[in-house]
């Protein structure tokens, strides 16, 4: 028998921050449209990331999920690593 669990929440964002240990901050772009003028507004909102193996880098894309707190501001977890930054 397999253990269902909830719909996750998945999210596509850059790495702006990889300083501390196993944790990254990403960034994550948000497209909506002003309700008046009909122009699209780019929002930003910045998660901290669980990386259990310092995989990722600053500049890197990457895919994120949803998963129950790890700590008092860390709710989400690295999926992958889309693209690896320009920077060497």
């Amino acid at each position: 028998m397999e253990l269902r669990r909830g719909k996750r929440k998945f999210r596509l964002g850059i790495v702006v921050s990889d300083k501390m240990n196993k944790t990254r901050v990403v960034r994550v772009v948000r497209l909506s449209r002003h309700p008046k003028y009909s122009r699209i507004i780019k929002s930003y909102i910045k998660f901290k990331v669980h990386d259990e193996k310092n995989t990722s880098k600053t500049g890197d894309r990457v895919r994120v999920m949803e998963t129950r707190p790890l700590s008092k501001e860390k709710h989400w977890t690295l999926v992958e690593v889309l693209g690896q930054s320009s920077k060497g």
